[in-house]
């Protein structure tokens, strides 16, 4: 059994923006590639988990999303 770790909005928004500094857009596809396979392998919560990741990487990439300051997610 997997044991669930608690991540916060601040823990993300860190993530993403780290993936993006060392990757750029490419960024993105990776993370379409860890949804893919996660989802191949049925593991529904971490494709989730990078879907929601990306959705911050495109915020950053586009310039929506600061390095710090309020952020929430839905």
């Amino acid at each position: 059994m997997t044991p669930h770790v608690h991540i916060t909005v601040e823990d993300i928004r860190q993530i993403a923006w780290t993936l993006v500094d060392l990757h750029g857009p490419q960024a993105i596809g990776y993370a379409d590639e860890a949804v893919l396979d996660l989802d191949g392998q049925g593991k529904v919560e971490g494709a989730d988990a990078w879907r929601a990741l990306r959705s911050v990487m495109e915020d950053a990439l586009a310039g929506r999303l600061g390095r710090t300051g309020s952020l929430s997610i839905h």
